[in-house]
Order: C-alpha cells, then sequence, then structure tokens
C-alpha cells in the first residue's frame, strides 16, 4: 500500500501487509526487467529464471554498493583509525583509502594539527573568572588569582582515542595541577611579576611529561599565562605595597647612582693628593739636600773669608726680606727720633710709568713740644735727609 493511498490510514485498518509489499515490489522489479507471464501459464519456467537473474543483479549492485561505502578520503593534516568490529587495525595517512565496509569496519578521521585550546581559571573571557580554578596558594601563604591556557595538538591518534575516556578533560586537571604545584614552591612576587615567563615553560614540561605518562597522545604546544593577581579583596592594599617596592627600588637606584658618581670622585682625589704628598716630600728633601750642599759650599767660602761672606749674607738676606716688602721705615738719625718712609711699590710703579718718584715722607716719632719750643733749623732736617740717601748708595 502506498503513502497516497486513499485507504491509508482508515479506521479499524491494521498496518499494511509486509508480503503484499514484497509482492507488488517484486512485480515491478520484473516489469523493469521485461518478464511477462503467459496466460496460459506455459511461461512460468521463464519467468522463474528471469526473475531469479534480476533478483541476483539486484544483490549484485546492493553488494557493489556496499563495498564503495568503504571509500574514504583523509585530509592533509589527517589520520584515519580503521577500527575492526571495535578493535583497533590501522591508521591511514592522507588520501583516498579504503575499508571493509560497515559492520564489519569503520574509521574514524582525527586532526592531528588542529591546536586545540584548553582555558583554565577562566571561560572564553579573562573576565568570566572561574575562581575555583584559579585561586592558588603560594609558598608565601598569599593568595593569587591566575587565569591561563594551555594549547596543545595530537601526536599520536590512537593513544587519544583509547586510552583515555576524556583527554581534554586530563589536559584540564594535569594543568591545573601542576600549575598549583609550582605556584605553591614560588613566592607572590616571583609569580606575579618577575617569574610568570619561568612559571609558564616550567608548566609546559610538567604537563607534558605527565600526560606522557597517561599515554594520551597530546603534545603541549604552549602555556600561556594571561592574567596572574591578588584576589580582588586585598587588591587596594596591594597596590600600595607594590608601590612602597618600586620607591625602595627607585631609592636603592638613586643611591646606587650617587655612590657611583661620588666613589670615583673620591677615589681620584686620594690618588691626586696621595701623589701631591708624595711630590711634596721629594721636593722637600731635595730642597733640603740642597740647602744642605749650599751651606757645605758657604761654609767652605766662610772659613776662607769670614768678615766678607758675613757681608754678602747680610746683604742677601735683606734683599730676600725687602723684595717682599712695600712699605720700609728707615731711621734717618742715630740719636733722634726721625724715621723715613718709603713707598717702594709706589716708587717701583712710578718708575716703571716714566714719571718722578715722590719725596720721601718724614714720620716724627717723638713727643709733642710746647708751642713755644723753637722747631730745628730746616737746614738741619735737609743734612739728615741727604745724610741717610748717602747711607742708602753705599754699597
Amino acid at each position: 500500500m502506498a503513502w497516497n493511498d486513499p485507504q491509508w490510514g482508515k479506521k479499524n485498518e491494521g498496518p499494511p501487509d509486509l508480503d503484499e509489499l514484497w509482492r507488488r515490489f517484486t512485480s515491478k522489479l520484473k516489469s523493469l526487467l521485461g518478464s511477462k507471464n503467459s496466460p496460459g501459464g506455459g511461461s512460468g519456467q521463464n519467468g522463474n529464471g528471469v526473475g531469479a537473474a534480476g533478483l541476483g543483479i539486484v544483490a549484485a549492485i546492493i553488494v557493489a554498493v556496499w563495498l564503495a561505502s568503504g571509500f574514504y578520503i583523509v585530509d592533509a593534516g589527517e589520520r584515519g583509525v580503521v577500527l575492526r568490529f571495535g578493535k583497533f587495525i590501522e591508521t591511514t595517512m592522507p588520501g583516498p583509502n579504503w575499508h571493509l565496509p560497515w559492520p564489519i569496519e569503520s574509521v574514524q578521521v582525527v586532526n592531528i594539527e588542529q591546536v586545540r585550546t584548553v582555558e583554565i581559571g577562566y571561560r572564553n573571557n579573562v573576565k568570566s573568572k572561574m575562581l575555583k580554578e584559579s585561586l592558588m596558594l603560594t609558598d608565601d601563604e598569599n593568595i593569587v588569582d591566575i587565569q591561563f591556557a594551555v594549547q596543545y595538538t595530537l601526536k599520536n591518534p590512537e593513544d587519544y582515542l583509547f586510552y583515555n575516556r576524556s583527554p581534554d578533560d586530563a589536559v584540564r586537571q594535569v594543568a591545573e595541577s601542576v600549575i598549583s604545584e609550582i605556584v605553591g614552591k614560588s613566592k607572590m612576587d616571583y609569580v606575579l611579576y618577575e617569574g610568570r615567563a619561568d612559571v609558564a615553560a616550567h608548566a609546559a614540561k610538567q604537563i607534558q611529561t605527565a600526560l606522557d605518562r597517561y599515554k594520551t597522545g597530546i603534545s603541549i604546544s604552549q602555556v600561556t599565562m594571561q592574567n596572574a593577581q591578588p584576589p580582588q579583596q586585598v587588591q587596594g592594599a596591594f597596590d600600595d605595597a607594590v608601590k612602597a617596592g618600586q620607591d625602595r627600588e627607585r631609592l636603592k637606584s638613586e643611591g646606587q647612582a650617587y655612590a657611583n658618581d661620588v666613589i670615583p670622585r673620591a677615589r681620584g682625589m686620594a690618588s691626586r693628593l696621595a701623589e701631591e704628598a708624595a711630590g711634596y716630600e721629594q721636593s722637600v728633601i731635595a730642597n733640603a739636600e740642597g740647602d744642605a750642599s749650599r751651606f757645605k759650599q758657604i761654609l767652605v767660602e766662610y772659613n776662607k773669608a769670614p768678615a766678607v761672606t758675613r757681608e754678602r749674607m747680610y746683604q742677601d738676606m735683606m734683599q730676600q726680606i725687602l723684595s717682599n716688602t712695600t712699605k720700609v721705615l728707615m731711621d734717618s738719625s742715630k740719636g733722634g727720633n726721625n724715621l723715613l718712609y718709603l713707598p717702594l711699590d709706589k716708587l717701583m710703579n712710578m718708575s716703571g710709568q716714566g714719571a718722578a718718584p715722590p719725596p720721601p715722607v718724614m714720620l716724627d716719632s717723638s713727643p709733642p713740644k710746647p708751642s713755644t719750643a723753637t722747631s730745628p733749623p730746616q737746614d738741619d732736617r735737609s743734612r739728615d735727609t741727604f745724610r741717610s740717601r748717602d747711607r742708602e748708595d753705599r754699597p
């Protein structure tokens, strides 16, 4: 009975007869193959032969279609895992392949180059935190909030399919366990700042070791630390502590820079003073040796002519003293109290300029006399002045 038969679905009518359906199917098949029954039934034997041949052809077509269903194509980057009654037989490479059709054999195509990602501590977005996975305890008894992702590919499709019921969940559990172990053995500052790259590298190695031990057939590509921070409840206090630490490091750097500037200069100054002291020592020794040698030479000459040598030494000493003196006071008379003032500096400046030197000034050091006393004659003063000049002109 066809689906569009108007008698289909009427009340008080049972399901279609399977024998009737088979007869109709065979009759249509015979009509297609060109078999006709004679009215007298004389050709029944021929009809049965043709019907058997038709059934054979149909069976051959069905077998051909069934065998053709075993062809399959494996793309690049994939592997085909062939199973015979559920048991692993072989792994096929990319390209066209064939296996015994179902239900004898089946094939599972696995992409081994696809990069799979497992997120721990969050889902799809860092803001969507999973605190049960992300909160971990450090070695210094601080809590850190860590989100990271594990990327992996397949290196052995047989192990991936048959040795573990859920390899992806195994990756998540192993990664969470390894990260918790590494964080538990590290300080908080190391995990949050300078050691983030090291934590990820060590985690990748340990995760790979554990997965190989479990025969998951997975190869870890990379472990990426998405976020690492203290819990939200203590974020403010932690920021203050971080700023204090940064200020400490800044002050230490400034002090080190100041020390690097002052210490070399101090060492240079000390070296210069040491060299100057050594030079002064050599100079004093040389001067002392020279003075001793000169004194010995003078002693020899003094023994030859004591008076002449004494006079010469006196003149040299006076020359040395007067060369460093700008003003000279000379006693102009033996019995008087008058002093002769010679401004040597002005005399030397004016003599260098070609002007006439100023006359010497007489200073009277005697006590004041009464107004009734008569002053000494002018000629006596002039005589004393000329006498002092003559004394200066003597060799």
